[in-house]
Parts: structure tokens; sequence; C-alpha cells
């Protein structure tokens, strides 16, 4: 299959009817500049990807929009709505009088009249005049979930974005939310694979309708905080040659078997057009029955907390 062949992605379809390709590209990166994502991003949309996930905190939402406007020009797409975009709200606009100027301001960066998902990042807040991915203890405040939660359904109810979810959170946290929610949250995108299943929330989202997203499918090898738990896995590689597939293939078909969605984050050409080709095969029960003796391990412990949050963060949820 050459480069620029298109392959068709599933949607699932969320709250209010709306549907989401059911893979998604992360433009979160520790190293890449703006012309890497935003070439990147528009090789994506040439293989069929159609789903972007981005945040405020990334610093590539610009670079994103250019590849869309640039998508749009070469006719690879034949009007925005035939992507869906996500962005988040950091922690220092993590304050319900901040979310909309965030959004407005995303919205700019992405050249885009709306978002098709809009993420409170993590259930923590900054101050709002400090920026930065690693918080110190003094740096942070409390968070006001509620007043944040009514801020962001006025973003919604505005139509800058369809809809709105929430990422990193604990079954508490949801239940808190849910208690007073108008609009409950559509999404919920955590640390999700093979190496750490969350099972016990996978399932209690699944019972409210809320759609799970994998970040760091594959374990986030090669990033500060992940691990090569999943893709140095035996067990995996074992199971990927009987099925002629690759580690990588078969953790995103595990993650598609679940009824889960998931960004995945590889600029490299090849690997972006085998992260797609995972709908040819299926996992058997004798697969099953290895991955279910995988070794679990949260790796995200403190979120963008630089000193231990990992009971306040997760509520002591495995």
């Amino acid at each position: 299959m050459s480069s620029t062949t298109k392959l068709a992605v599933p949607n699932v379809v969320l709250q209010s009817s709306f549907s989401m390709p059911v893979i998604g590209f992360g433009t979160a990166s520790e190293t890449n500049d703006g012309d890497t994502v935003k070439a990147a991003a528009l090789e994506a949309i040439k293989l069929g990807y159609r789903h972007f996930d981005t945040a405020s905190c990334y610093g590539s939402e610009q670079a994103l929009g250019e590849a869309i406007a640039e998508a749009l020009k070469l006719g690879l797409i034949n009007s925005r709505d035939e992507l869906f975009i996500t962005s988040k709200l950091w922690l220092s606009d993590n304050h319900p009088h901040l979310v909309l100027p965030a959004l407005q301001k995303s919205l700019q960066n992405l050249g885009l009249e709306y978002l098709d998902l809009y993420l409170v990042h993590c259930p923590m807040s900054a101050k709002p005049e400090i920026r930065k991915f690693s918080y110190k203890e003094d740096e942070l405040v409390p968070f006001d979930l509620k007043g944040v939660w009514a801020s962001m359904e006025q973003c919604h109810n505005l139509g800058l974005t369809k809809l709105i979810g929430v990422s990193n959170f604990s079954t508490k946290k949801l239940q808190d939310l849910l208690s007073f929610a108008t609009i409950p949250p559509a999404v919920n995108q955590v640390e999700l694979n093979l190496s750490w299943q969350q099972r016990n929330l996978r399932e209690y989202c699944k019972a409210k309708d809320i759609m799970v997203t994998a970040y760091s499918p594959l374990g986030a090898n090669g990033t500060s905080w992940g691990s090569n738990d999943v893709m140095d896995s035996e067990v995996l590689k074992h199971i990927a040659h009987v099925h002629g597939k690759t580690i990588a293939q078969v953790s995103l078909r595990w993650l598609y078997e679940q009824g889960v969605t998931f960004a995945v984050k590889s600029y490299n050409k090849e690997r972006m057009k085998q992260n797609l080709e995972i709908f040819d095969f299926s996992l058997i029960n004798d697969d099953y029955q290895k991955i279910n003796q995988i070794k679990q391990e949260r790796k995200v412990k403190n979120g963008p907390a630089g000193f231990d949050v990992a009971d306040l963060l997760w509520d002591g949820e495995n």
C-alpha cells in the first residue's frame, strides 16, 4: 500500500449521537517543532486519520490548524466537518472564569470556529499566572470542579464545542461530576494500555455511557514517564508472531475489541500506516488468556504534579 492510500477508520457513537473515529492522531511531543507536527498531521490525513488530539499545553494547536488549512487547500478533505478535533483545558486555565477564554484561544490557534470535543485535561488547578508542564506544591490551588464544569457547559451551549469531557478522572471524580452535571462528560481520556488495563474504570464508564479514550496506548516508551512494558513484552511478541502483526497492532486491536477509542502518536510514516491496519484480524481466547497475565502498573502516577499526589489524583483506585 502506498503512503497516499487512505484507510477507513470506524466510528463510535457518543452521547447526542455524535460520531468519533476510533483512532485519533496525537500531537503531544516533547521534542517536535511546529513544522514536524504540521507535516505529520498532513501525512496522517492522507493516510486516513480523521480524529486529531491536541491540547493548549502541547504547543501543537497552531501547527495542527495549519495542517488542516493545507489539507483543505490541497483537496485532501472537502470540509473541516470531515475531521474530529479534540483539545484540552490546561491547569492554569482550570478556573471557572478562564475556561471560555482558554477555549477561544485554542480555536484562534487552530483557526477553527468550533471543536468537536473539549476536555478538562486534569482534575487539578494551578495558579493562572504559572503555565508549565510540572507543578510544585505551592503552585497548585484548589480545583473548583462544579464551577469549571458549568463553564464547560457554557462553551457547549455557545456552540464552540460539540461535546465536552474530561481526562485523567477516576471513578470517584466521575461520580462527583455526574452528581451535578447538566451535560454529562462524553469522554474520559486516560492512560490505558495492555500494562494498565483499567478494568474497573472502563466498566464504570460503559455503565454511564462515557466513552473511554486511551492515551499512551503503547506505553509511551521513550517519554520521561512512560515504559517499555508493552513494546518489549514477550507475551505480546508471541501473539503478534502468531497473527503476522506487530506488537503495536496487537495492542491497538485489543483496545478496539474492548470498545474504547485511542490516540496514537507516531510520526514515522510506516508506523502511522501500520497503526491503522488493525481491522483485518481478531484476537482469540488463547490471546486473551495470555494478555490477562500481563503485570499491571500505572505509569502516570502524579500527573502534572512534580510531587506525590497519586492518592489525591487517583483516589486510591487500581
